[in-house]
């Protein structure tokens, strides 16, 4: 089970719960549920106020008996490999191991999703700051299959031409800028836009792409090619992996809070972790490419891939050589 998949089976629960009688009729069915990675010193990996929400309608059930209810129902599910009730009302949950293939060909196809929603979706023309971050938002809720349901919020402008802008960092950088910081705060511009090294979150998070084709590149002079499949533990990879499975939900969570800064947060921790781990996916020296560097390189053009349809719902390019 990803932490996506315990999204929707969380609702299911409550759902069922309800229709069941273990839940008072009125309790209320959320249409979403909030799962974040559990914060230091909590339980667990993942865990969810869902009971709070659940217990408002509740006719006087506390969060506490509402996540005790859900927490049984929880724990009988195939990938939940443990379920516990912490403090007022919160679940936290133990998943177990996703299948390595499943995660990286998932990966792989949501990439490739995003550049395609993201190509119906052009800049439009206006000030800079309010027509990147609109487009931005709109191209991140068609990717989660939704529209912008034409809520209002606020964009701040930038306080300088925006031909200036662009002109002196250039459209990708320019809008690297304007969608790292939340809608309300002013976007800042200096020479670390420009800069061609890993001090630059947004030259990381293109160079970590670059770096994902360059290895498939390689490996075919090898000889071999991608091949999702187990990639052993380590470190690295399991950072990486972690990464990708967190990677819809960011996305959600960037769609419903019409924050793309989110995704662009998210983009440079998945290419910080790529980066790490790309040391460790060709044969090295005499080496003969085996199963295992097959399903790293996977693994890297996964990543990559995410990275580019990432940066494609931001309107930026992601060029495979810097």
């Amino acid at each position: 089970m990803t932490p996506a998949d315990l999204t929707r089976t969380v609702v299911r629960a409550v759902r069922c719960a309800v229709a069941d009688g273990e839940l008072p009729e009125g309790a209320a069915v959320p249409e979403r549920v909030v799962v974040e990675r559990t914060r230091p010193g909590g339980v667990g990996e993942y865990a969810t106020p869902v009971a709070f929400q659940v217990a408002r309608g509740a006719g006087g059930a506390s969060p506490v008996d509402v996540a005790r209810v859900l927490a049984a129902r929880l724990g009988l599910e195939a990938g939940i490999e443990r379920v516990e009730v912490t403090g007022a009302g919160f679940l936290n949950f133990v998943l177990g191991e996703s299948a390595v293939a499943g995660v990286v060909v998932d990966a792989a196809g949501r990439g490739r999703r995003y550049a395609d929603v993201a190509a119906g979706v052009p800049l439009p023309a206006g000030e800079l700051r309010e027509s990147a971050v609109r487009a931005a938002v709109r191209r991140i809720r068609l990717a989660q299959g939704g529209a912008l349901d034409g809520a209002p919020f606020d964009v701040a402008p930038v306080a300088r031409k925006d031909g200036d802008t662009v002109g002196a960092y250039g459209t990708d950088a320019a809008l690297w800028a304007v969608l790292r910081v939340p809608a309300h705060e002013t976007p800042a511009f200096g020479p670390w836009l420009l800069r061609q090294d890993e001090t630059s979150e947004f030259f990381r998070v293109r160079y970590g792409h670059d770096r994902a084709r360059a290895l498939v590149r390689n490996a075919a002079l090898l000889g071999f090619a991608p091949e999702a499949g187990p990639v052993g533990a380590d470190a690295d990879t399991d950072a990486l992996l972690r990464v990708l499975r967190d990677h819809p939900l960011a996305l959600e969570a960037a769609a419903h809070h019409r924050a793309p800064e989110r995704l662009a947060r998210h983009l440079v921790e998945l290419a910080d972790a790529l980066l790490a781990f790309q040391y460790g996916v060709l044969p090295l020296g005499d080496e003969k490419p085996s199963a295992a560097h097959r399903a790293r390189l996977a693994l890297a053009e996964a990543a990559g891939a995410v990275l580019a349809g990432g940066l494609a719902l931001l309107g930026i390019d992601a060029p495979d050589c810097l």
